[in-house]
This record gives structure tokens, sequence and C-alpha cells, in this order.
């Protein structure tokens, strides 16, 4: 593993990370990728990412969120952490997908139209430990709350 991301792997697993992060990074990949027509996203150097478009849980409207995700082997599938920075409470954008499973995606540069799943049990219980092997400090995230970090299969509509 290359120094420099298993020094991103430590950082990302601190407090201080998981304070700081959310105020920055989603606006950072946002503006980025607004200018690079759907090209770029700067966090996805660390971690591959999409951004999510999908009906708020209560207003309704598009809410748009630049994530992380673990695309799957099938390159049809994508699965998005409901880690929050290893924060409480669980990120709106769980609730949202709970709501309106059908939403859509910009991965590299393409608008995909995703229904989302919320995995549970021995479905969940497999892909989490996929996902420690991807990113192993999301095992530090969910040592951090009480709360179970939401899993999301997006599949292509």
């Amino acid at each position: 593993m290359p120094v420099g991301l298993r020094l991103m792997q430590k950082v990302s697993s601190t407090r201080a990370f998981a304070k700081i992060a959310p105020h920055f990074i989603p606006a950072m990949d946002r503006t980025v990728h607004r200018l690079t027509r759907g090209k770029v996203m700067l966090s996805a150097q660390m971690l591959p990412g999409v951004i999510l478009t999908v009906r708020g849980a209560k207003s309704g409207l598009p809410r748009t969120t630049p994530l992380a995700c673990m695309p799957e082997e099938s390159g049809a599938t994508w699965i998005l952490i409901g880690s929050n920075f290893g924060r409480p409470g669980h990120p709106a954008w769980t609730a949202n997908l709970l709501a309106h499973p059908d939403a859509e995606v910009s991965w590299r540069g393409e608008t995909i139209p995703v229904r989302a799943e919320l995995l549970a049990g021995e479905e969940r219980a497999a892909v989490w430990q996929t996902v420690l092997g991807f990113w192993p400090p999301y095992a530090t995230y969910q040592a951090r709350v009480e709360r179970e970090i939401r899993l999301f299969r997006l599949t292509r509509r």
C-alpha cells in the first residue's frame, strides 16, 4: 500500500478529521465537479466517488451530495456507506434514499439513474467486510457510534 494512502487512512480515522471534513470536503467536491462538468471530484483521489441526487425525504426537493462509494465488480452497482465521518446520527442523504429510493448519480461524468436498496442481515454483514477491506477507517467510524452504519446498494435503472 502506498505511503500516502496509509497516511490518508490514519488521518481520516481521527476525531479532528470527523469534525472538520464534513464542512469542507462536500463543498469542495461540489465546486470542482461543477467546474469540470462532472468529470472530477477531488476526494475521488482517495476513494471513488459519486454525486448523488435524490429527493429530500421531507421537502421532496432535489438534494445533491458528493459521496465516497465502493464500486462493485459488475460495474453496474455501487455501495454507499452512511458513515457520517463517524459522527452520531445517520447522514440526511440516507433518510432521503429510504423515502425515495429512485435517484441519480454522476459517475465519471455520466448521469445514471439508480435505485437504492438498504442492505440488512447477512447480505449487509458480507458487504460490510468487503467495505472494511476497501477502506479500513470505516471500522473506526463504526466503533465511535452506537448506530449501525447504513449501507446502500445502488443499481442502474
